[in-house]
């Protein structure tokens, strides 16, 4: 069973490898110390991402829009067509529509831990992370 740590999530930062490259890492203020935590130890990471809000099927889901031409005044964010014709009458159910986006239970895999301070409760993960400043993490490793 994969232990949870608690912790919270501080800032983005990076660090310098032996060989001098440069590695993204993201600094997580953990709750409890434990001894597991080491560097180049293989981590998973559970996160919230960040909220935006209402969002249109462009923002969300990446749809290209109508043309620029050929009469189209105010249909160059819309989403088209997003139904049948008399059968089956309706909206498929999971279809893409706008709607909220963001503000999801993230599960991040492949990340490790560069670098752990005990003393200030502190490690440095490899990479980005979900969630804004200050928004809670859990590790399990």
């Amino acid at each position: 069973m994969k232990k949870e740590i608690k912790g919270k999530k501080v800032e983005m930062s990076q660090v310098f490898d032996e060989k001098g490259r440069v590695v993204p890492v993201t600094l997580i203020k953990i709750e409890e110390w434990s001894e597991k935590l080491k560097p180049e130890t293989p981590v998973v990471i559970v996160g919230t991402s960040k909220g935006k809000g209402f969002a249109g099927v462009m923002k969300r889901w990446g749809f290209h829009g109508g043309p620029a031409t050929h009469g189209q005044s105010d249909r160059a964010r819309a989403p088209g067509s997003v139904g049948g014709t008399t059968t089956p009458g309706r909206v498929y159910k999971g279809k893409k529509m706008p709607g909220r986006m963001g503000r999801d239970r993230t599960t991040i895999k492949g990340l490790e831990i560069v670098e752990a301070d005990k003393g200030s409760k502190t490690v440095k993960v490899s990479g980005p992370i979900p969630g804004a400043r200050n928004s809670k993490v859990v590790l399990k490793i």
